[in-house]
């Protein structure tokens, strides 16, 4: 099924699924139901640890994935986004890493799997989500000391390989570097990607999406799409593209670029429009397939999905209207 996954890409847009966070707020957990009875004698809070339910209310984790299938995603994200020991330190859960990638990789890959025995001529994907961490290696936190860093490239590497080889062995299809503001950080993601295909002699495809933090075009690091794009281009990727922090409508212009100089699949996966006072998202599913549709119009997307604020109602007209169109075609030698 890893190999296919090339061979449909030709044929047709593949749909992403839509926010994980998004449809976890809709259940208004409290300390009590992230805590389940496992941890109930946790020593710190846990609210917010969204990783964690997938041990302490796998239910509703599954049921999410199940929802998004049923809209019409190819692919669907595994809840890992934050399970790295970096990210669980915030939660004094660093030893869970292991458990919260497997069983979050396991829940996905059940739900892909009673689909795909139902409709054999439409696989479904797992892809294996790895966030940025809330380190950057290649910026100072510290405004008074521009050289300090809060994170070095090995200790990345560490902790990115703890979590790839969980979700591996959890089954993933695929492995998703997203949502990345510093490219220093998703080459450390890469290079254990690629130390442990070769150690574990296996070719699952690596899926890249960077993140344009605000009208200037640029990651959080400074990047402009052409560098981030350069930047990686050494690397076997099955997709480069965009996500997150942005709309549909702010996010276009940037994937134009970035489709005219990869010879890789390219992936977007906007927010659903800019949030309001509240943090919250207006805009309409409706709303977002219009925009979207100025995508497959421009040729510029092979993937396409949702991050914040989607949830399966977006996906299944998003999913509807990439059935309209081709894909992009891969440009050689750009």
């Amino acid at each position: 099924m890893n190999n296919s996954i090339f061979e449909i890409l030709k044929k047709r847009i593949l749909v992403l699924d839509g926010a994980m966070g998004t449809m976890i707020q809709k259940y208004k957990f409290s300390e009590s139901d992230y805590r389940g009875s496992r941890f109930i004698n946790h020593s710190c809070n846990v609210q917010g640890n969204n990783d964690l339910l997938s041990l302490t209310q796998p239910e509703a984790i599954y049921k999410i994935h199940e929802e998004y299938l049923d809209s019409g995603a190819d692919i669907i994200e595994t809840n890992t986004f934050s399970s790295t020991s970096i990210g669980m330190a915030d939660y004094k859960m660093e030893s869970l890493v292991k458990e919260i990638n497997y069983e979050s990789a396991r829940l996905a890959k059940k739900a892909t799997n009673k689909f795909n025995e139902k409709q054999l001529n439409k696989p479904r994907f797992v892809a294996g989500s790895i966030g940025p961490t809330n380190k950057t290696a290649s910026m100072s936190p510290d405004v008074n000391d521009p050289g300090f860093r809060a994170i070095t490239f090995d200790n990345l590497v560490e902790s990115y390989s703890e979590q790839i080889n969980a979700l591996i062995d959890g089954g993933v299809d695929i492995l998703l570097v997203e949502t990345i503001f510093d490219t220093l950080n998703a080459k450390a993601a890469l290079f254990a990607c690629d130390v442990i295909k070769e150690t574990r002699k296996s070719d699952i495809p690596v899926m890249v999406s960077g993140t344009i933090t605000d009208a200037s075009g640029r990651t959080l690091s400074g990047q402009t799409v052409e560098a981030f794009v350069t930047s990686l281009s050494h690397i076997p990727l099955l997709s480069i593209g965009l996500n997150c922090a942005l709309g549909a409508d702010l996010l276009l212009p940037y994937m134009k670029r970035l489709s005219k100089i990869t010879e890789n699949y390219t992936s977007a996966f906007p927010n659903a429009g800019l949030p309001n006072a509240f943090g919250e998202y207006d805009q309409t599913p409706n709303e977002m397939k219009s925009l979207i549709k100025e995508y497959f119009e421009a040729n510029c997307v092979n993937i396409i999905g949702g991050c914040c604020g989607t949830t399966p109602e977006f996906i299944k007209l998003i999913s509807e209207e990439a059935a309209k169109h081709e894909p992009r075609k891969i440009i050689q030698n750009v």
